[in-house]
C-alpha cells in the first residue's frame, strides 16, 4: 500500500524538476543513524559524503550503503518508473570510489520503531475508518495524551536509560572528539512552540 506522503513526495520531486532542471544534492554520511528514528536512532560512524545533480540516484545509493535493496523502497520506484531520475544502482555511474568497493559496502541498517511510533501507526490504521473515534483520537484534546506518552517515554526513559550511554559511546569516537571541540552556546528555548495549543 503507498501511503499519501510518499505519493506527494514524488510529486514534489516532479514539481521541482520542472521548476528548476539543476538540482544538486550533497548527502553527509559521515555520522548516520540506525534504527528508530528519528528520535531514538543508535549513532554509526558512516564516513561517506554522497553528491548527486539527480535526487533519485543519491537516495538509491544512500539505501544500498545503508543495506537496503532501493527498488523495494515505494518512493525511489515510484520516481525511478516516472523517469524523474536513476532508481537502480547498477545504472549509477560511481565516481570517487571503486565500484566493487561500493558494491561491498553495506552498513547492516534496519528499519525499527519506537514503541510510541508503532502504537500510533496501528491506531492510526485500526481507526482510520472509524471517523468518529479516529477524530477523538488524533484530532482532539485527547491527543495530548499521546503528546505526554511520547515525551515521558522519549525524554524520562528512553534518553536517561539508554540514549546517554548510547552518545557517550558516540563523543569517544572521532566525530565526537571534534563536535567536543565546537563551541556550545545557550540553547535557544522556542517558547511559540511550548504555548501553542491547536485544541
Amino acid at each position: 500500500m503507498k501511503t499519501w506522503h510518499k505519493i506527494i513526495l514524488v510529486d514534489l520531486l516532479a514539481i521541482q524538476k520542472e521548476i528548476h532542471n539543476g538540482i544538486f544534492a550533497v548527502m553527509d554520511g559521515c555520522v548516520c543513524g540506525n534504527g528508530a528514528g528519528p528520535r531514538t536512532m543508535e549513532p554509526f560512524i558512516g564516513n561517506v559524503i554522497l553528491a548527486s545533480n539527480d535526487q533519485v540516484a543519491i537516495d538509491a545509493v544512500a539505501a544500498k550503503i545503508m543495506g537496503f535493496e532501493p527498488l523495494e523502497i515505494d518512493y525511489i520506484k515510484m520516481a525511478h518508473d516516472r523517469g524523474l531520475g536513476t532508481g537502480d544502482v547498477d545504472q549509477i555511474e560511481i565516481v570517487g570510489m571503486d565500484k566493487k568497493e561500493f558494491e561491498m559496502l553495506n552498513f547492516g541498517f534496519s528499519v525499527k520503531k519506537s514503541p510510541i511510533i508503532m502504537w500510533d501507526q496501528i491506531l492510526r490504521k485500526k481507526t482510520a475508518n472509524i471517523k468518529w473515534l479516529h477524530h477523538i483520537l488524533f484530532h482532539s484534546p485527547v491527543f495530548k495524551t499521546f503528546i505526554f506518552a511520547s515525551e515521558f517515554y522519549h525524554d524520562r526513559f528512553w534518553y536517561p536509560v539508554i540514549g546517554k550511554r548510547k552518545i557517550k559511546r558516540f563523543m569517544e569516537t572521532d566525530w565526537g572528539e571534534l563536535f567536543k571541540k565546537y563551541p556550545y552556546g545557550e540553547f535557544p528555548e522556542y517558547k511559540e512552540v511550548k504555548e501553542w495549543d491547536p485544541y
